[in-house]
């Protein structure tokens, strides 16, 4: 009998089985999913005819199996319609509706060993993850999921921080600027890699990449720092950003299920208005709908720092939040040392007589950093965090702001799944800082209101350098950190910042109100900075909504400027900054507004000032100010 070389074998084997086809409900998007000549999985991504995703690798390694090579294709499920419709307290669109087509690949190793493969395309994007079944422990060991772009495509992308950097040892943050427009395959500037979300443009296609759907048995990725050829890989946490004494890389017993990765792509308005994020989250938790209260919350730490939290001036921030017709005061680190929990009970007390909710924050940190912030290390357990919850839940305490996480490994993602649940059993409401993008949560925990994840206002007010960056930096964030995710930038200065010249103007501020979402809204302005705007931008912010029912892309270059309308109740925002050091016109599209009449308020002839004009819907031309702002009403 004659031999056959292994790689023709290989090839005769692959060729057994072609390559399948998935597509969208509209039929734009196909997935191809094939075995290559090595018996690796790979799948490419069309749109419109016109590849997206070149041909990527699939698969998984776990100990004692190898799930990423010489796999044989065992079983092809039909072809499942996927429909499902939800509802959102925060984010861009309350009512949702999700549709996609489903297959399930079910491939083999050699040793028989399975994994099912279920991908999902639907009219926005393309999902997939693993699961392998079965009884026994199943330790992770690298992943093969890969992205191939074509080597014109564009990047714009976050550098990933590196573990146990940073003040007091509390990197990674999310916290560092975008690169914009590099090409791809360009290295990371850190070893640690890039960030999700991920944007990029391949030919007049978008794509941004994330994941979703982390249910704390499994460890939150990124991409690699190397991409050679413009492919990127799916990269992992490092060792050092773990709960202390726990696991970096999921170890599971029974089922194994990795979080979908997703690839949100098609034009850009068509992925900016994409909702992929929270699809592919699990469903709401129970939670007592009547506590899931977004709002705007006054702060005193973003520009008064330490030496404000005392007890009269977060009095005078209670005040503040109820002229502003606000809804929460945020009191920051240290509150227990220098506030004291009776009387922040009368605090509690004193917002509820004026419907002003009260937050406290919370170090989350055990042993993993160097902080010395308290209340530090009262929610490590279950019970502590039981006994923590019980108390401020008696003492009138509407929700708890939690900083200081040590990355991405699958303790720390165990741990936020228990701070929320704990919480959502006390009623109490969640930020958290100093943390991980919340990649979808906000579907699953109706109390998780907002994660920062981002380099937030607080980064301007320290340096010079940070403060020039912040105009490209903001004009960043709708098309990547904030595309899926509630984002608690913090934003909105009208006044000084001290020792700091600020770069932007007062209308660039003023949008950040309307584009950013975050289900609370912290504003960094304090009442003396408020008190320094005309009593219609009061009026504004007065009656600016705590949610949206619907979001819609109207214009915009990711950094260079963006232009974005939100509906609440009949009522639509149509707010834009531009980033760029010259004056923008810009011709907007908003013919959806069909006839309506609306307010302007924009930059007016100095930094500070502002201007009020009438607007209407249809086609308009508006020039933005370098640097600077608008918002305009239409009810």
């Amino acid at each position: 009998m004659n031999l056959i070389h292994k790689s023709v074998f290989a090839a005769l084997v692959a060729s057994a089985f072609p390559a399948h086809a998935l597509d969208s409900p509209d039929r734009r998007i196909s997935v191809k999913v094939a075995l290559d000549a090595q018996q690796t999985l790979t799948y490419s991504v069309q749109r419109n005819g016109a590849p997206v995703i070149l041909p990527s690798t699939l698969g998984l390694q776990l100990a004692g199996a190898d799930l990423a090579g010489k796999l044989t294709l065992a079983q092809t499920s039909s072809v499942k319609a996927v429909s499902e419709q939800y509802e959102m307290a925060v984010g861009k669109r309350r009512h949702v509706s999700y549709r996609a087509n489903e297959q399930v690949f079910t491939v083999r190793n050699g040793a028989g060993q399975a994994m099912d493969v279920v991908l999902r395309v639907s009219n926005d994007g393309v999902a997939l993850r693993y699961i392998v079944k079965g009884e026994g422990r199943k330790q992770f060991v690298s992943e093969a999921t890969s992205f191939a772009f074509a080597p014109s495509a564009k990047a714009w992308l976050q550098p990933m921080q590196v573990a146990q950097t940073g003040w007091k040892n509390t990197n990674p943050a999310y916290e560092e600027h975008y690169v914009r427009d590099i090409a791809a395959g360009t290295t990371s500037p850190s070893k640690a890699g890039w960030v999700f979300p991920a944007l990029f443009k391949t030919g007049d296609t978008w794509v941004a990449l994330s994941e979703a759907d982390m249910d704390g048995s499994f460890h939150a990725s990124r991409l690699q720092a190397e991409s050679p050829d413009a492919t990127y890989r799916i990269g992992l946490p490092m060792a050092d950003e773990k709960f202390t004494g726990g696991a970096v890389l999921a170890d599971v017993t029974g089922t194994l299920v990795t979080p979908w990765r997703l690839i949100a792509l098609g034009s850009l308005p068509t992925v900016m208005d994409s909702t992929l994020g929270t699809d592919l989250a699990a469903p709401a938790i129970a939670f007592d709908k009547a506590k899931v209260k977004p709002g705007h919350a006054a702060w005193s730490w973003a520009l008064l720092k330490d030496d404000a939290t005392v007890y009269d001036v977060q009095k005078q921030f209670i005040d503040y939040a109820a002229d502003m017709k606000w809804d929460y005061a945020l009191v920051d680190a240290d509150w227990d040392r220098k506030i004291g929990y009776d009387k922040m009970r009368e605090l509690a007390q004193y917002g509820a007589g004026k419907n002003v909710g009260v937050l406290v924050w919370y170090n989350s940190s055990g042993l993993w950093n160097q902080t010395e912030y308290s209340p530090k290390g009262a929610l490590l357990t279950a019970d502590q965090r039981k006994k923590e919850f019980a108390r401020l839940k008696e003492m009138g305490i509407k929700g708890v702001k939690i900083d200081f996480f040590p990355g991405d490994g699958a303790s720390v993602m165990a741990y936020y799944i228990a701070l929320l649940k704990d919480a959502a059993d006390a009623g109490l409401l969640v930020n958290f800082h100093g943390a991980t993008l919340p990649r979808g949560w906000a579907r699953t925990y109706p109390n998780l209101m907002s994660a920062e994840a981002i380099k937030g206002l607080e980064f301007t007010t320290f340096t010079q350098v940070d403060q020039d960056a912040v105009v490209r930096h903001a004009a960043m964030l709708p098309f990547a950190r904030n595309l899926f995710d509630p984002m608690d930038f913090t934003p909105m200065v009208f006044g000084d910042i001290p020792n700091i010249k600020r770069a932007t103007r007062n209308g660039f501020e003023l949008a950040e109100s309307v584009l950013f979402l975050s289900g609370i809204q912290h504003f960094a302005e304090t009442p003396t900075g408020m008190a320094s705007v005309p009593a219609y931008v009061k009026s504004f912010l007065q009656a600016l909504p705590r949610s949206w029912d619907d979001s819609k892309f109207v214009d915009g270059y990711p950094g260079a400027h963006v232009v974005i309308a939100r509906k609440a109740g009949k009522a639509w925002y149509v707010a834009g900054l531009n980033a760029d050091d010259a004056d923008k016109t810009i011709a907007l599209d908003l013919s959806f507004l069909s006839k309506r009449k609306g307010v302007l308020i924009a930059d007016g002839a100095t930094e500070r000032e502002f201007t009020r004009s009438d607007i209407a819907g249809g086609k308009a031309s508006i020039t933005i100010k370098a640097h600077g702002g608008f918002v305009a009403v239409f009810k």
